[in-house]
């Protein structure tokens, strides 16, 4: 994926039944790791899986899926619903589609304005 330019992660890498088992410190510390990842592999964008846990590792508590206002390491920041069957609020069509947008913003190789 980094040959397109973007790349798709979790924050944390460990296994978890849900998103609660994560805590704040766990996911900021996981932001952190990205963060210098990102610095050294120079993608375009950064797809994150899961909106909440965004919202507690970057401090965004408003944040939606899609692309973000702010970069990370001069990346597009992009978040994607993380397709866990235990999601219930996306469907398999809506995770197809929010994904699908990723790619299609990708395709484009437009420049990305922030703000």
């Amino acid at each position: 994926m980094l040959k397109a330019g973007y790349g798709i992660t979790n924050l944390v890498e460990r296994a978890t039944v849900g998103s609660d088992e994560l805590n704040v410190e766990e996911l900021q510390r996981g932001r952190d790791v990205l963060e210098r990842k990102t610095r050294k592999y120079r993608p375009r964008a950064v797809a994150i899986l899961g909106v909440t846990a965004y919202r507690a590792a970057f401090e965004r508590p408003k944040a939606i899926v899609g692309p973000q206002p702010e970069p990370l390491a001069g990346a597009l920041v992009w978040v994607l619903p993380n397709p866990s069957g235990l999601n219930a609020h996306f469907t398999a069509p809506a995770l197809a589609k929010a994904f699908r947008q990723l790619r299609e913003r990708m395709a484009t190789r437009e420049r990305f304005r922030f703000g």
